[in-house]
């Protein structure tokens, strides 16, 4: 069995390394050798706004009033998440209340 990743953008198995790149057979789609990693190596680490580690279940606290683009609602200081996930890109958390489901950032938030 091969050890070569299968491909990010079809998900097919037919790949082979040329040069410092994996190349796709099926779809030419080509990434760095160097950036092909396990989804364990790839989790970034994500601090709250004390900075304590959250990881994926934490309850958190918002510590600061929260508008909601694009709507009237303002999440306020001192509400409770509970079982946050933790996702790639800006916002690094997500999570469900009664106003619905948030995309936040890590920096407005600390652990209950």
């Amino acid at each position: 069995m091969s050890n070569i990743p299968a491909c990010p953008q079809c998900t097919l198995e037919n790949t082979y390394p040329d040069g410092d790149n994996y190349v796709c057979a099926d779809c030419g789609y080509e990434w760095p050798i160097a950036a092909a990693s396990t989804e364990e190596e790839d989790k970034a680490i994500v601090k709250d706004a004390n900075g304590t580690v959250l990881q994926d279940g934490d309850a958190v606290v918002l510590i600061k009033d929260l508008k909601v683009k694009g709507s009237s609602i303002t999440l306020k200081q001192g509400t409770k998440v509970k079982s946050i996930r933790l996702v790639g890109g800006d916002h690094e958390v997500d999570c469900k209340m009664d106003a619905g489901n948030f995309m936040l950032k890590a920096c407005f938030l600390r652990k209950a």
